[in-house]
């Protein structure tokens, strides 16, 4: 971890740069710019849906959730988690699951096993670039896939979502992404609020026909541009105050001050979320977003300047959110997987993305795998200078970088070369310490601690959630090659015969492992 007075004198310029990564000041787009038509007679789902403002599938509003998406960008350490968890750890979705989150994860600082934690948990990790860097190179995205693979477990398969730093990307970009083989970007916004005609507030849509958001920022984007048949765009919702369309505020709008005025006001701030999250419930049910640099709301962080204040209204938020009907937190891979195979309120129950599940591991098992009881004691420290930091896998040589995102183990005085994640085994089975997956396809189980959703879509906070809330224990089911993020069933990436002969002893160089990323799919 960063010590104290290190982190400390680079905290003022980090709040200098992410107050202003992920501002607008009014519209990005227009019909007129978009010039955009689809042909919903062949854009057929579940891998093309057309931009449009109503809900996905032909559903009704009244038969759509309300989602709210929850994301956190930059580096992954115990306080951004902790800023996070004061939000989220205490909730429930109406099926009794906890809610997950999106984290857009940067390098700089980040603690490799914390990550792993993470997502182990059942949280996405996705592509936020190694150093920060806006409208990026390609080793700044493909190098994150590497370093994120080799030093914190994450499968390749499972990083399916990008978000461009400072939200500054390009027609290259997202030509990049597709060809990278990421499922969807966030990078977009949708700036005109749903009550006005010309609102560009869609609800998640591939790539087919091209972009229908920010066709006044991103030169060269719209007009049927790019065409990426099956690439999708998950746009960010802004939030409006009282001024409509002239008062946005899209990511930590809680640092924004509303109204014209001067000062922030958390009062306003909470009457602005409330007011948007209405016209979307009230509308056709585009999601509403809380797109967080967790930072900025961190109560641990040396040199916080974050009010009792403001963590507290943006639990009301929720709170009073969570107490609409038919309302879920959740996770950008949550709300897609949901738009590719809408269902509409009656049949949530049974429908998988949205339930939870643990993996079944012995709590007395010494196994570095991203279960806090188990990896105890077992991770090794990699101590250098500028950001230190922990993982499962081994210590590179040096930090990864965009030039060597995947640099060789260090193994002086005699330490033990640890493996890496092997292609056929879901992270929480994989035993980096002896290169083995701990079970196989008859052992393995994840334990589904979902419930049956209440009255009218009614979140029920009882204390059942290891149980099914009908008096039944809460199932197993027997699959260790589902990618324990809360996906569904997608298959574990195959990395190539020749680059896993390398990874698994971890002296992958750049250049092998820039080609795993690119031969994921």
């Amino acid at each position: 971890m960063v010590s104290s007075t290190l982190f400390a004198a680079f905290l003022p310029l980090l709040g200098f740069v992410l107050a202003q990564d992920g501002s607008i000041t009014g519209p990005t787009s227009s019909a007129a710019a978009a010039g955009y038509s689809c042909d919903a007679t062949k854009c057929k789902l579940p891998d093309c849906n057309c931009a449009s403002t109503d809900p996905p599938g032909g559903l009704k509003p009244e038969d759509t959730p309300m989602f709210v998406v929850f994301t956190a960008d930059d580096a992954v350490q115990s306080y951004t988690l902790d800023a996070v968890n004061q939000f989220l750890a205490q909730r429930k979705n109406p099926n009794g699951c906890q809610p997950k989150m999106t984290y857009y994860t940067s390098l700089n600082f980040t603690n490799y096993t914390l990550v792993t934690d993470w997502y182990v948990a059942g949280n996405e990790i996705a592509d936020h670039t190694m150093t920060h860097v806006g409208t990026p190179p390609e080793n700044e995205v493909s190098g994150n896939l590497v370093a994120l693979n080799q030093l914190a477990g994450i499968p390749l398969k499972s990083i399916q979502g990008f978000r461009a730093p400072f939200l500054n990307y390009s027609v290259d970009t997202l030509k990049m992404l597709a060809s990278l083989g990421f499922t969807y970007d966030s990078s977009s916004s949708a700036s005109v609020p749903v009550t006005d005609d010309d609102t560009d507030a869609f609800w998640p849509y591939s790539l087919d026909y091209g972009m229908a958001n920010d066709c006044l920022a991103v030169e060269g984007l719209c007009k049927g541009e790019p065409k990426l048949p099956g690439f999708w765009e998950l746009p960010m919702y802004a939030l409006f105050d009282n001024r409509g369309v002239d008062g946005p505020h899209l990511m930590d709008p809680w640092l924004d001050a509303a109204n014209g005025e001067t000062a922030v006001n958390d009062t306003a701030t909470l009457e602005y979320l409330k007011s948007t999250f209405t016209a979307h419930y009230n509308g056709k049910r585009q999601p509403l977003g809380l797109y967080t640099h967790p930072i900025h709301v961190s109560r641990s962080v040396p040199g916080t300047t974050v009010t009792n204040s403001t963590i507290n209204m943006i639990n009301a938020f929720l709170d009073w959110a969570q107490e609409q009907p038919n309302t879920w937190i959740v996770s950008s891979i949550q709300l897609l997987e949901w738009v590719r195979n809408p269902v509409p309120i009656s049949q949530l129950d049974s429908f998988a993305p949205l339930k939870c599940s643990t993996p079944s591991v012995d709590s007395s098992l010494k196994i570095c795998n991203g279960i806090p009881q188990n990896e105890n004691g077992l991770l090794a420290h990699c101590a250098f200078p500028d950001f230190p930091f922990y993982t499962c896998y081994g210590c590179p040589q040096e930090p990864p970088s965009p030039a060597q995102p995947a640099p060789p183990q260090a193994t002086e005085s005699g330490g033990q070369t640890r493996f890496r994640l092997a292609a056929n085994c879901s992270t929480p089975f994989w035993d980096p310490i002896k290169g083995e997956c701990i079970c196989n396809s008859a052992t393995c189980a994840f334990t589904d601690q979902s419930r049956p959703i209440g009255p009218n879509g009614a979140n029920l906070t009882g204390d059942q959630v290891s149980s099914t809330g009908d008096g039944t224990d809460a199932s197993a089911t027997s699959n260790p090659y589902v990618p324990f993020n809360g996906n569904g069933a997608a298959p574990l990436a195959s990395l190539p015969a020749g680059l896993w002969a390398a990874t698994v002893v971890g002296v992958v160089g750049a250049l092998a492992g820039a080609y795993g990323a690119v031969a994921r799919f």
